[in-house]
């Protein structure tokens, strides 16, 4: 597995050297977008509005928008000043708490733990200690430039770290609309839903569930591949340097081609002879 994150995690005077490995795969299909008359893929270039021209990435700097249209200018080494700051302290097991006190509401993302250089025996106990009071540590860690809290549990004998999200980042339930207030039901209506559930309860076994829409459109693109229904990317065509040469010819002699006097009038003529 890929290492993400080195470094360590301490509770009271134990110090454990640690890796962070994710822990879940995005397995989305990714489609791509085409352009219908040739099948050439989009590109979607950084272009400056104002400018109107396209934008490298070193011409790009980060800010923050404090006000529409007004922003504060972050330089990156007082980013990454501020990130090496945070990243060089070991993470620390600030408290311990029972699992049911969190709701899932809160949790994000999953990363293994697997213990680092000479760290097999403090991993060990720390798991160890997981499991017999019941309890998970929680710990705050910066990842891939912001501060997380964290919640360190086991899982199959492998320590875990979840991310969860602070308070102020779970929208408040009572913000959703149209949620209604506590209405009136009658008990057959209830024991008839509680039998239903009773009747769907069964043992969580994940190997069961399955992604069909995936499935479905693997199949579909499968089909489409095997029945030669694929398509390529119109080549762009190539300007012929003869053709080029040519025409360069061809407009550097008319350039340099003589004007021709123009021809005089013969009204003039005619009437210069009738004069004399």
């Amino acid at each position: 597995m890929h290492t993400i994150w080195k470094g360590s995690i301490s509770f009271g005077l134990v110090n454990i050297p640690i890796k962070l490995h994710s822990a879940t795969e995005d397995k989305d299909i990714k489609l791509r977008s085409l352009h219908k008359e040739c099948h050439s893929p989009i590109k979607y270039e950084k272009v400056c509005p104002v400018c109107e021209v396209e934008i490298k990435n070193e011409d790009i700097v980060r800010a923050y928008e404090y006000a529409k249209g007004k922003f504060v200018v972050l330089e990156d080494e007082d980013l990454e000043s501020l990130k090496k700051k945070n990243e060089d302290k070991a993470v620390e097991i600030i408290d311990f708490v029972k699992m049911q006190e969190i709701d899932p509401i809160y949790y994000d993302r999953s990363y293994y733990m697997s213990p680092g250089e000479g760290g097999a025996k403090a991993y060990s106990l720390l798991r160890k200690a997981l499991q017999e009071s019941e309890k998970v540590g929680l710990a705050k860690i910066i990842i891939r430039s912001k501060e997380q809290l964290a919640v360190i549990r086991v899982y199959e004998n492998t320590l875990v770290m979840e991310t969860i999200h602070y308070p102020d980042e779970v929208r408040a339930s009572g913000d959703v609309p149209n949620v209604p207030m506590e209405e009136k039901v009658t008990k057959k209506e209830l024991d008839t839903a509680i039998l239903l559930i009773d009747q769907l309860t069964t043992e969580f076994e994940a190997e069961k569930y399955t992604d069909d829409y995936r499935n479905a459109l693997l199949d579909l693109i499968e089909s489409k591949r095997t029945g030669k229904e694929v398509v390529t990317p119109t080549e762009k065509e190539k300007k012929s340097n003869v053709t080029d040469l040519m025409a360069a010819l061809q407009a550097s002699i008319d350039r340099t081609k003589p004007v021709k006097p123009a021809a005089k009038k013969r009204t003039t003529k005619a009437k210069t002879k009738k004069e004399a």
